[in-house]
């Protein structure tokens, strides 16, 4: 491996470390009523999608933005829920008060994690 290699190896590496630490904890729980939404009235956004909970939110800035989520583990008796894959959503409504970072809609959440659980740890980027 020649130096210029090496280089773009280490390059690499710490791009792969940063975006894995760059990953923010948080709560999921699952909704299934879409539209309409506070992002976007009437107008459908597929089924992978996301609404902000109020730490989120911030007057719906966060509108329109994606987040990378994967299921960390439970937050209720319901024993390993993850499924050990993460999923990309767009972010279409508001939830408020909900006890939850992000309320994923139902296809979302059950690519992640058991929807008998309900509601699950996060990390989401």
């Amino acid at each position: 491996m020649g130096i210029g290699n090496g280089v773009l190896m280490m390059a690499a590496i710490v791009a792969c470390l940063v975006s894995i630490a760059a990953a923010t904890p948080g709560i999921a729980t699952f909704y299934t009523s879409y539209v309409p939404s506070a992002c976007y009235g009437n107008k459908e956004q597929g089924v992978m999608i996301a609404a902000a909970g109020d730490t989120l939110w911030n007057n719906g800035a966060v509108c329109g933005k994606t987040f990378t989520v994967k299921c960390t583990g439970p937050r209720n008796p319901v024993p390993h829920p993850c499924t050990g894959q993460s999923v990309t959503v767009k972010v279409v409504d508001h939830c408020p008060g909900c006890p939850s970072t992000l309320d994923l809609s139902k296809e979302a959440f059950t690519q992640i994690a058991n929807p008998v659980a309900g509601i699950i740890n996060i990390d989401y980027s």
